[in-house]
């Protein structure tokens, strides 16, 4: 039978709460997003044969993606935003908020791709848009096209891309076990896509997924041990106070391997580990989920999601039937 976690008891006022060695800062995530977009053109730039205009078009349609969901976050208040490239397979913004809305997050998932189709139908909708030459071989329709095409790919019903995200938030979010499955799933399809296709870079996102999945599911035994302890670990880095952070740290050292050879509190002693203890405790921390969508609310969101594979090719096929194409 496990023993309980010891507890600090009053820590006296001189011993705090330790902080973070490097606090994020604005300056530093987008001197690491500008580092990431950099790399991403490097590489691009040997991967697509030296074409610099198709790479331009191509980022350019991500940046606009990604510029949807960064708006979006940022009239809903998620703190340390910034925009990361990841070479050869795309980017994502990065945030941070408490208290997380179903309602907002399904909008932010939203924000990304929808904007991106209707600009990219407005493009294949211009007349004459095939003789509109953004390049010696690219048409404004082929950039609309690339542009719907992306952005149609992004909402396929498969995790981590924003339409599995999108299913994941609204129906999996309470049932851990049907979500593994579904993270499972998208998984091994997308497995099987890098395989046949060749792609092979996209392996990296099925081993994160699976490789976060073992950790969540770690990470939930070592959770309810906590809380058994009456530990409230629903709130943010910044909440806790000094008597929680080394109550948990004492947690962390027992259940953690790698920290075994740290000595829990008291004594109230920093360990060269302390920052990787940190990093830990703040995984564990859980964020709020408000379940704020009605019946009607994710009917109206997944009719929304069903329109935008459809919109492009339905206007397509009326302006074609009117000319008589």
């Amino acid at each position: 039978m496990d023993q309980p976690i010891p507890i600090p008891g009053e820590i006296p006022a001189e011993i705090p709460k330790p902080e973070l060695e490097e606090p994020k800062n604005k300056m530093n995530v987008w001197i690491k997003s500008a580092l990431s977009l950099a790399l991403y053109l490097a590489l691009g730039y040997f991967i697509f044969s030296r074409n610099w205009v198709f790479l331009l078009i191509v980022t350019a349609i991500i940046i606009f993606h990604e510029l949807g969901h960064f708006i979006a976050m940022k009239i809903f208040k998620y703190n340390d935003l910034g925009i990361f490239f990841i070479p050869l397979l795309g980017a994502y913004v990065s945030g941070t908020k408490q208290e997380v809305s179903q309602q907002q997050s399904a909008i932010i998932l939203l924000a990304g791709p929808v904007p991106g189709i209707i600009v990219g139908t407005i493009f294949m909708l211009i007349p004459g848009n095939y003789n509109i030459m953004i390049s010696e071989t690219i048409s404004l329709d082929e950039v609309g096209k690339a542009a719907i095409l992306l952005n149609l790919l992004n909402l396929l019903p498969i995790f981590p891309l924003d339409g599995g995200q999108l299913i994941h938030r609204l129906f999996l979010d309470n049932s851990r076990i049907i979500g593994n499955i579904f993270l499972i799933a998208s998984a091994g399809l997308l497995t099987w896509v890098a395989i046949s296709s060749g792609i092979y870079p996209l392996l990296i996102f099925p081993f994160m997924m699976l490789t976060r999945m073992v950790r969540d599911m770690q990470n939930d035994k070592i959770i309810a041990k906590i809380e058994g302890e009456g530990i409230d670990l629903v709130k943010s880095y910044d909440q806790l106070s000094a008597e929680e952070y080394w109550r948990i740290r004492n947690a962390v050292i027992k259940h953690y391997p790698q920290f075994r050879d740290v000595n829990p509190s008291p004594p109230y002693e920093i360990s060269p580990k302390e920052e990787l203890i940190i990093n830990v405790i703040q995984g564990l921390l859980q964020r709020t989920v408000i379940q704020d969508l009605s019946l009607a609310g994710k009917f109206l969101i997944m009719v929304i999601w069903v329109a935008c594979f459809a919109a492009p090719f339905l206007l397509d096929l009326s302006v074609r039937s009117s000319f008589r194409i």
